[in-house]
């Protein structure tokens, strides 16, 4: 993939929600958060195939299956991993949603993330669902106001 192909991969809501959503939780997580953002998008939007996440076999755990150790506990970058997958997953919701209603709910956003993207059985059901708001609330309020200016 070309270098100009790689940044339109991360300028988008989905991007720039997780980074987005990466300083939010910087007090909970770390100032190593956006770092980790960052590099789950580079890898994500450079199409190396290396991308943690749903139906990638990567950062599965022996046998690539769903839900044995996806994002946290795997490698030191899991949850900007898990961070950037939930941002595409609901920029991809939103942008399916959209075809039906012109602002598509944040919470049907979510709620559709939390069925999608299978759970990891390590991050805590209170802490992945706070993380899958924060990024759905940056990931909309991104797409809302790209379509509003």
């Amino acid at each position: 993939m070309s270098e100009q192909a790689a940044t339109a991969a991360t300028e988008n809501p989905a991007g720039r929600g997780a980074r987005a959503a990466a300083r939010r939780m910087t007090a909970a997580h770390g100032a190593h958060l956006e770092a980790q953002v960052e590099a789950a998008l580079h890898v994500r939007g450079a199409g190396t195939g290396r991308e943690a996440g749903p139906g990638t076999g990567q950062g599965t755990g022996p046998g690539g299956g769903a839900g044995s150790g996806q994002y946290l506990d795997v490698d030191p970058f899991a949850l900007g991993s898990l961070i950037v997958s939930v941002a595409s997953l609901a920029w991809t919701i939103y942008q399916d949603l959209r075809t039906r209603a012109p602002s598509p709910s944040r919470s049907v956003i979510a709620r559709r993330v939390r069925i999608e993207l299978p759970a990891d059985g390590r991050t805590a059901p209170e802490e992945r669902d706070r993380i899958i708001d924060i990024v759905v609330e940056e990931v909309t309020r991104d797409a809302e106001d790209g379509t509003q200016g």
